[in-house]
This record gives C-alpha cells, sequence and structure tokens, in this order.
C-alpha cells in the first residue's frame, strides 16, 4: 500500500512540476511577444542621431531656408558690388566728360550758327560760345547726381568693406562733379567773352 501512495505522489509531482514548466514557458513566450509588439523588426537599424516627428519637418525646413537665402544673399552682394563700380564711374564721368555731353554740345553749337545765319540770334558769343558750355555742364551734373543716387542706395545697407569703400569713392567724386558743374553753368570760373565796344579806341592809335 505504501508503495502505491509513493508511486501515485510521484506521478502527482510530475504531472505539477509538469504544468508549472508548461506555464513558465507560455508567460516566457508571451513576454517576448509583448516586447517584440513594442520594437520595430531587429532588419530596422535605428539611428539615435536621426530626428523623428516634427523635429525632422523643422530641421528641413531650416536646411531649405539656408539653401534659398544662401542664393539671396549672393545676388545681393553681386548687386552691391556692381552698384558701388558703377557709382564711381559715373562720379568720375561727371568729372572728365562724356561722349553725351561732347555731342550735344556740338548739336548745340551748330544750332547756334544756324540762328545766327537765319537772323534769330544777334549775340555770337552766347549762342555759338556759351550755349554749348552750358549744355556740357548740363550733361556732367545730371551724370554726377546718378553717382550720388546710386552710391546713397549702396551705402544704405551693411556691405562689405570693399563696396563700401568704392561707394563712398563714387559718391565723393558725384558730390565733386556737381560743385564743378555749377560753377560751369553759372559762369563762376570764368566769365563769358565779351566783344569789344564798338569805336574804342586801340593802344598807340
Amino acid at each position: 500500500m505504501d508503495t502505491t501512495k509513493t508511486e501515485e505522489r510521484t506521478d502527482d509531482t510530475k504531472a505539477d512540476e509538469a504544468k508549472a514548466a508548461t506555464g513558465t514557458t507560455e508567460a516566457d513566450g508571451a513576454s517576448e511577444a509583448a516586447e517584440t509588439d513594442g520594437k520595430k523588426p531587429s532588419g530596422a537599424a535605428v539611428d539615435a542621431d536621426t530626428p523623428l516627428g516634427a523635429d525632422a519637418d523643422e530641421e528641413d525646413g531650416e536646411e531649405a531656408a539656408g539653401t534659398e537665402a544662401a542664393p539671396a544673399a549672393a545676388t545681393g552682394s553681386v548687386a552691391s558690388g556692381a552698384g558701388s563700380v558703377v557709382a564711381a564711374g559715373l562720379g568720375l564721368a561727371s568729372l572728365t566728360g562724356t561722349w553725351v555731353g561732347t555731342v550735344l554740345a556740338e548739336r548745340q553749337t551748330l544750332l547756334g550758327q544756324i540762328k545766327l545765319q537765319t537772323g534769330k540770334a544777334t549775340d555770337q558769343i552766347a549762342t555759338v560760345y556759351g550755349a554749348p558750355w552750358h549744355t556740357h555742364a548740363l550733361v556732367n551734373a545730371i551724370f554726377a547726381l546718378l553717382a550720388v543716387v546710386v552710391a546713397g542706395l549702396v551705402l544704405l545697407r551693411p556691405r562689405s568693406t570693399w563696396m563700401r569703400a568704392v561707394a563712398w569713392g563714387g559718391l565723393a567724386l558725384g558730390v565733386l562733379g556737381l560743385i564743378v558743374s555749377a560753377g560751369m553753368y553759372f559762369d563762376l570760373f570764368a566769365s563769358m567773352p565779351t566783344l569789344p565796344k564798338a569805336g574804342a579806341g586801340t593802344p598807340g592809335s
């Protein structure tokens, strides 16, 4: 009898151990399944430096803005540099004279000669000499004014050192050109030539 009971107890113990082992295996399987569901597949490597969600969108937006700002800044720099050089060239032209001023002065001379021949003008010096001289001065003043305007536009915003230096040079030349042109137009540097009075005696006569 004791042997039979011992064998029955041993069978029951084995059965309990088998159930316990089975339960543990099922619990481990469930835990592994839960972990697998919560994680990405092993084939997909996760980069810790890769931005996710809104951060990725913000970084993309910043990169796009930086890419667009770079060409705009380059275009602004090129335009400012060109403006500085143009201002300097216009200022220099206002002092040395231009082809346009020369052509207009010659045209005014021709018109004065025509007026004299047709009797529409009586003052030969003012018609043939004064009018072309004033026309040349007026053209130079226009170029000087353009130099001042262009240089002022370049200097309105912060620019690189060489751009500001060239723009300041153009501004100075433009202002000087305006002064010289005004002196030419109003005969400040030299008065208009005059004819000697009729009947005046000559020295030694």
